[in-house]
């Protein structure tokens, strides 16, 4: 599976599907901080030789 539907298949998964929004501005800033927080610092991933996006 390509690096970006693994992205967004993890992004609905374990953010967007578990809350619930009242503006634009609140998803956007869930999925910065999904991004940001989580994603970039404890997602390995073969493509980067088994590191996380920020190592």
């Amino acid at each position: 599976m390509p690096c970006t539907e693994v992205f967004f298949k993890y992004l609905k998964q374990r953010e967007i599907n578990r809350r619930t929004y009242h503006s634009i501005d609140e998803v956007r800033l869930s999925c910065f901080e999904y991004i940001e927080q989580f994603y970039n610092n404890y997602n390995p991933h073969s493509a980067n030789n088994g590191l996380t996006p920020n190592q």
